[in-house]
């Protein structure tokens, strides 16, 4: 029997939002949206990134907040992977590592890793033969 979830969001620790808000904007592509305590939260489509940072109160909810650089994140990259080495090395990223072959939620496919501006592990996949 299937159980009826989805993922919704994770949590990933910035120290800097001023630093960190156009790093996930612009490399990332994410929406910045307000939350109702008046942070910002980072979404991708039907997915969210939500924040442990300066002013954010983890407690009683979390028992360790995220910490800075605490973090592995993948995102597909939809087109080659050249492309996504291209666009980090436009905004400035070198890569950690990369190409390589990994395994993700869609199979095999080719993945360049990164790192946000604390130092959370990134990753773009690129499945199919346009990787």
């Amino acid at each position: 029997m299937a159980v009826p979830v989805a993922f919704d969001h994770c949590v990933v620790h910035v120290s800097d939002f001023a630093v960190s808000t156009p790093f996930y904007r612009d490399v990332l592509g994410a929406e910045v949206v307000a939350t109702p305590s008046g942070g910002v939260a980072y979404r991708f489509g039907a997915r969210q990134l939500n924040l442990h940072g300066p002013g954010v109160d983890a407690a009683p909810v979390a028992r360790l907040p995220v910490q800075p650089g605490n973090s592995d994140l993948c995102f597909c990259w939809d087109g080659p992977i050249a492309d996504a080495l291209a666009h980090l090395q436009r905004h400035g990223i070198a890569p950690e590592l990369g190409p390589v072959e990994r395994f993700g939620a869609q199979g095999t496919g080719t993945s360049v890793y990164f790192r946000d501006p604390d130092g959370t592990l990134l990753e773009f996949i690129s499945y199919g033969s346009s990787s």
